[in-house]
């Protein structure tokens, strides 16, 4: 009999505790003689679809993170000087570069991004020019000493490192640059010239993968501050790649492989070898990309024709079952069936029902710690939808008093609520997710019978999207509009544990709640779900979280409820309000999995 041993390499350890945990313990398994438990450690890793940029686009450059992304330059009928700003939930406009151009450089973050080389067209002009960009707009740097484009980049805005690229109408170059603050230098050459290839790391640190020297390479090249020196080879030969992350710990993603093929290939890099990854859901070259290895983030580029597709790639040590409600502070009105949307720190509330059933049109705006008071709704209601931020939120839909459904959207701009386009089927008890730009609605209660509709924002007025594989009314929801995430509620006949997944046109089956429930509260991403509170025939406590295939049963709030509303992430969520069945003005903050890791109990004897 084989072995667990041989299956995996490790030995199931007798232990009186559990071991310091890193990702080298992912996959090992022992058993914890105190706590009779035997546990094992699990790596999640997933992409997932973030908003769109503002302007579709390929040839761009990026810098900074995945929660502050900077984009910028890039092709789109001709060269770019758009800049946008990524929040880790949309994006924002920047200021304009100075020179528009595509096939450029970039480093740094978003508050202080370097932008190199490049080229105009038409006619094609190869650029030396450097520009620094200080969060709000761009000014001249030093100029490269050799103009170019196709090149990669790496490092800070002091610190930065160029290589690679071609010269047009001249030769491809393995002349690399490093950049002080203010003027480049000759660094060590590449071990080979290059072009369309990707770099990540830093200037003493630096990583150029894939690219064209006279035929496509999946060649990786590490630099140590003077000189480079060959790395391991990636498995997917491409150009036209992004990446990103540290010299031993890299992404490489996206890409062209010829003759016709825009690729989806993900691989991550640990100082030697490349290993095989999670799969991009948008197969595309031309691309650009930031971040680190276990959060990175892939924006624009071609998939045929230009994209302003972002997704965002996570890879965490975690168990899924873990994560703790606290305590935060009360609502100045106790009330069920509200809306909600924003952050941990930064939450919005609106809405919902009084104990004599009125609608109210309160609005109260939490900031980590309190709430205070926000202006309020023009139509008062319940059981209403809602979507977006604390100064960019949405809500949709509802009921007025008993009987009386409403179709009025309002938007809200972090003082007021305004009118917005109304929805195409009047109805209440629906589900909403995504941003006041990009909102999504679905499901709900539409007499006599239950609604299996969904609509799409786009800021001014709804359209048709595709059906729910199952109607039902008092469901929730999460995620953006071309990834959102539908769990739980009522089909007419009795509550339900259905999931759906959305993907901007169709909706799909996911994996279903361990227990039926409706009148939840939600929040999160679509691979990143989190549902709590509600009712099966009593108000609950129950929390699950959901990692793109199924849900995991984890530590409950603290007060049951239900008709509670929700916001935050799945790591950092926020869940208010609700009926115990009493009317709550209670308020519980979330502190989910993070990327510290932590063990996941198997069994328990």
């Amino acid at each position: 009999m084989t072995t667990y041993n041989e299956l995996a390499g490790f030995r199931v350890n007798y232990v009186s505790s559990d071991p310091t945990l890193n990702s080298g313990n992912e996959g090992q398994v022992w058993y914890n003689s105190t706590s009779g438990t035997l546990k094992s450690l699990v790596q999640l890793k997933a992409w997932s679809a973030g908003s769109n940029m503002s302007t579709a686009r390929r040839n761009l450059a990026g810098a900074g993170t995945q929660t502050a992304g900077l984009a910028f330059g890039g092709f789109t009928t001709t060269t770019s000087n758009a800049t946008e700003e990524y929040s880790g939930y949309t994006w924002a406009a920047g200021g304009n570069l100075g020179t528009s151009r595509y096939n450029l450089g970039g480093a740094g973050t978003q508050t202080a991004g370097l932008a190199f080389g490049g080229a105009t067209y038409p006619p094609t002009v190869v650029k030396n020019n450097t520009e620094e960009y200080d969060g709000s707009s761009w000014t001249s740097g030093g100029n490269l000493g050799t103009a170019r484009r196709l090149l990669a980049g790496a490092g800070l805005q002091t610190a930065g490192l160029a290589f690679g690229g071609d010269t047009f109408p001249g030769p491809v170059t393995n002349a690399t640059e490093e950049y002080d603050g203010s003027a480049w230098t000759a660094g060590g050459n590449l071990g080979t010239a290059r072009r369309e290839l990707a770099g990540a790391g830093t200037q003493t640190a630096g990583l150029g993968f894939g690219g064209y020297t006279t035929v496509n390479t999946n060649s990786t090249e590490e630099y140590d501050g003077s000189s480079w020196t060959a790395g391991g080879n990636m498995n997917t030969t491409r150009t036209n790649l992004a990446g990103c992350g540290t010299q031993t710990n890299a992404l490489a993603f996206g890409g062209f492989i010829p003759p016709s093929t825009r690729s989806t290939a993900t691989e991550e890099y640990d100082g030697t070898l490349w290993v095989t990854s999670p799969t991009m859901t948008t197969g595309r070259s031309t691309l650009a990309g930031t971040g680190t290895r276990a959060a990175g983030l892939a924006f624009g580029g071609s998939t045929g024709s230009n994209t302003a597709a972002t997704e965002e790639f996570n890879s965490t040590i975690f168990s899924p079952a873990t994560g703790a409600w606290a305590s935060g502070g009360n609502m100045a009105t106790a009330r069920q069936s509200l809306g909600g949307a924003g952050i941990q720190t930064a939450a919005l509330a609106f809405g919902g029902a009084t104990p004599s059933t009125t609608g109210v049109n309160n609005t109260e705006e939490y900031n980590g710690t309190s709430w205070g008071p926000g202006g309020n709704l023009t139509t008062s209601r319940y059981s209403l939808g809602g979507a977006g931020t604390q100064t960019a939120g949405l809500a949709f839909g509802g009921e007025t008093t008993p009987g009386a459904f409403s179709n009025a959207t309002e938007e809200y701009d972090g003082t007021s609520w305004g009118p917005g386009g109304n929805l195409g089927t009047t109805r209440r008890e629906l589900a909403g997710c995504g941003t006041q730009t990009a909102g999504l609605a679905f499901g709900g209660s539409v007499p006599p019978g239950v609604s299996n509709a969904t609509e799409e924002y786009d800021g001014s007025a709804w359209t048709s999207g595709g059906n729910l594989g199952t109607a039902r009314e008092l469901l929730s929801g999460c995620g953006i509009q071309t990834a959102g995430l539908a769990f739980g509620g009522f089909n007419g006949t009795a509550n339900i544990a259905n999931t759906e997944e959305y993907d901007g046109s169709a909706w799909t089956a996911g994996g279903n709640l361990n227990t039926a429930v409706r009148r939840t509260g939600g929040t999160g991403l679509q691979t990143a779900g989190l549902s709590f509170g509600g009712i099966t025939t009593v108000a609950v406590a129950s929390t699950e979280q959901y990692d793109g295939t199924s849900w995991i049963s984890s530590p409950p709030m603290a007060t049951a409820r239900l008709g509670l509303a929700g916001a935050g992430t799945q790591t950092v969520g926020l869940g208010f309000g609700g009926g115990t069945p009493t009317l709550s003005a209670a308020t519980e903050e979330w502190s989910g999995p993070q990327t510290t890791a932590t063990a996941s109990t198997l069994t328990t004897s």
